[in-house]
């Protein structure tokens, strides 16, 4: 009311002095979104980037199980020195290992101290990848009031992994002998029990 009392003073050739600023108002609503503007210049090309190395995938190639078994029932071999058993396995690559299992009845009888060793060979030779394949028994003498001639035979194995062999028809075989610096007894393999060979040839 006051500034329409004060434009019709204006009117008539007075002034009017102006008054407080009245309270802000709030905030409006958003407005709706533009339209979508033109689209830019296309930029210029980078620098060339460094020459980058060449990657090869290697693609490994699956793995085929290859194991044998040999076995044998009730062997009965009272050999002390020598060749006990067996078993030609074809080995299908060089760059792997070979892991060998005997396992069978083993004896070991006298009235001395003696030691008999059970060992692997591969082609005719101990293993050397990296160290022999073996097992040993060793019975101590006796005395008047014990009997040193004790007969006991136990199921018992000798294990291990070989590398270094190459690929192709393999002889192995597990021996009997002695042990350095001991001398031999009565040894016994195979009694009354099944005997085998276990070969398995595994990746490295």
């Amino acid at each position: 009311r006051s500034s329409e009392i004060c434009s019709v003073f204006q009117y008539n050739g007075g002034s009017c002095l102006q008054g407080p600023s009245g309270v802000p108002g709030r905030d409006g609503n958003p407005g709706m979104n533009g339209i979508p503007g033109t689209p830019g210049i296309p930029g210029r090309d980078g620098l060339k980037g460094e020459k980058g190395e060449c990657m090869r995938e290697s693609i490994e190639e699956s793995w085929t199980p290859n194991f044998k078994q040999c076995s044998w029932n009730a062997l009965n071999y009272g050999i002390d020195l020598g060749k006990i058993a067996e078993c030609t396995f074809t080995k299908m690559r060089s760059n792997s290992a070979l892991r060998v299992l005997f396992s069978g009845s083993l004896r070991l009888k006298c009235k001395s101290a003696c030691c008999q060793r059970w060992y692997f060979t591969f082609n005719g030779a101990e293993c050397a990848g990296p160290l022999p394949i073996e097992a040993i028994i060793y019975l101590d003498q006796g005395s008047p009031e014990l009997n040193s001639t004790i007969n006991i035979h136990r199921t018992s194995s000798v294990e291990g992994l070989c590398e270094g062999i190459n690929a192709g028809l393999v002889d192995i075989a597990i021996w009997v002998g002695t042990c350095s610096d001991y001398p031999r007894g009565d040894a016994s393999t195979g009694w009354n029990s099944v005997s085998r060979i276990i070969i398995e040839e595994l990746p490295k």
